[in-house]
């Protein structure tokens, strides 16, 4: 299937995106665009992604109809377009060779010398962006693609003229096993997903074939400290660069101390002192984030000294413990966690900075997940000092197994159920005062709350 697309192109058949103004969608795009790829688009509404587009010369059509895909030799799909497309049941009638979106990024990687891959449960986005702030110190010239928007680029993406590429790689519907890593990062495994994956056996299994497919000549990166990323790994018959705070790391942080804003400490690699790190991102989640994109540098042959200022400069990525402003003395922060390791994580790091109370409003994300990770939430929610839950953000879902937040909040004490966003804010308005630090946290549209407290 991958190779057909790589004919695809080599023929000068037209590509069509369905879903062109996506986060990944648009960045292909403009790749594809540079490869000399004649392309179309289709989306379901007009954003600034599609009229830049436009401007380049991309006739994009607002909204799916089977008409759209005329002329196309191929098709390329976001994950949000199910079979039941218009465009993509006209394409499969007609013949029209359908790919999916990961398909696509795995033929482009081939044409870099590197490709770094950076796969994990939590982390890829901040990892990403770090690995970017040190590659651009470097003089690299990488192209990216990052899951959020990284305040350096302006965007989620780049588009560079080196022979570096940096993809991060999700595991969900085993995405990253279309890509070609010659440097393949796995920052934790643990269980998500689980209305694809059966449970963690699968997903170790789904890492491990992940790692799998970088060549001998290339580089597997590990969580040396994260139990079940090295199980995943342990059938791999590859050679791991480690990296951790604990044992015997390969890539380890020692002289660790923590900031008012963040941390500073020491890398080393094989024992010996390759790097001193200081860190404007809080948590020890965020120190080994750190290691993780030094341990890409070394594999990459990159002087430490671009590390060195590459995470200096790092200031977080949009949605990872960004700050939104203040409201009645209370600083506003917001964060994308959505699992219960993540707000875990996030929890820690908000606990040494010394504030009065710890207010978190969360907003859980699909059914599945809330079901299948219930007490695991229950048991981080219970750490804050005032918790407000907003309803279950669908996302993909429909509500079939008849869960609801009212099923969290009732679980634990003194907990306050907002059944919707303008309710949360209210709530927080009335609770907030000077000392206290307010999170937003969860992957849907809770982000809202904290930005209209603000104003």
């Amino acid at each position: 299937m991958r190779t057909e697309l790589g004919k695809c192109i080599a023929s000068g058949l037209k590509g069509h995106l369905i879903g062109i103004g996506g986060v990944s969608m648009s960045p292909l795009a403009r790749v594809l665009l540079t490869m000399g790829v004649e392309i179309t688009g289709s989306d379901i509404s007009d954003s600034p992604a599609v009229q830049e587009l436009r401007e380049l010369g991309v006739k994009i059509y607002i909204g799916h109809y089977p008409e759209n895909v005329q002329g196309a030799g191929f098709i390329i799909r976001t994950a949000a377009a199910h079979d039941d497309n218009p465009e993509i049941k006209t394409a499969r009638e007609q013949g029209i060779p359908v790919f999916e979106r990961a398909e696509a990024w795995g033929y482009i990687m081939k044409s870099y010398a590197n490709a770094v891959c950076i796969s994990g449960t939590h982390g890829k986005t901040t990892t990403t962006s770090m690995v970017t702030h040190v590659l651009m110190e470097a003089g690299v010239d990488p192209t990216i693609m990052i899951g959020g928007t990284l305040p350096m680029l302006h965007a989620g993406y780049r588009i560079g003229k080196g022979d570096t590429i940096v993809l991060e790689s999700c595991e969900y519907y085993n995405s990253f096993h279309n890509f070609y890593p010659t440097i393949a990062v796995i920052l934790n495994v643990e269980e998500d997903h689980l209305d694809f994956f059966s449970g963690l056996d699968e997903i170790k299994d789904s890492f491990c074939k992940f790692a799998s497919l970088v060549p001998d000549s290339g580089t597997v990166i590990a969580n040396g400290d994260d139990a079940n990323t090295m199980s995943a790994l342990k059938s791999l018959n590859k050679p791991v660069i480690t990296f951790g705070v604990e044992g015997d790391a390969a890539v380890k942080a020692e002289n660790i101390h923590s900031t008012s804003d963040g941390s500073s400490f020491d890398v080393y690699y094989n024992g010996e002192k390759y790097a001193h790190i200081i860190l404007h991102v809080p948590g020890i989640h965020n120190v080994k984030n750190a290691l993780a994109a030094a341990s890409v540098a070394i594999s990459l042959g990159i002087p430490a000294i671009a590390v060195e200022r590459g995470l200096e400069l790092f200031s977080g990525a949009e949605r990872r413990f960004q700050f939104k402003g203040e409201y009645n003395g209370a600083k506003v922060y917001d964060d994308y966690a959505h699992h219960p390791s993540e707000i875990h994580a996030l929890i820690d790091a908000v606990k040494s900075l010394g504030y009065n109370r710890v207010l978190l409003a969360f907003q859980p994300h699909t059914y599945t997940r809330t079901k299948a990770l219930f007490h695991e939430f229950l048991e981080e929610l219970k750490r804050p000092d005032k918790v407000y839950v907003a309803e279950i953000f669908a996302a993909r879902e429909q509500n079939t197994i008849g869960i609801s937040s009212k099923d969290l909040v009732n679980e634990l004490e003194g907990a306050v159920y907002c059944a919707d966003l303008n309710e949360l804010k209210e709530k927080l308005a009335s609770e907030a005062r000077e000392g206290d630090i307010v999170l937003t946290v969860g992957a849907g549209d809770i982000f809202k709350v904290g930005e209209a407290l603000c104003k």
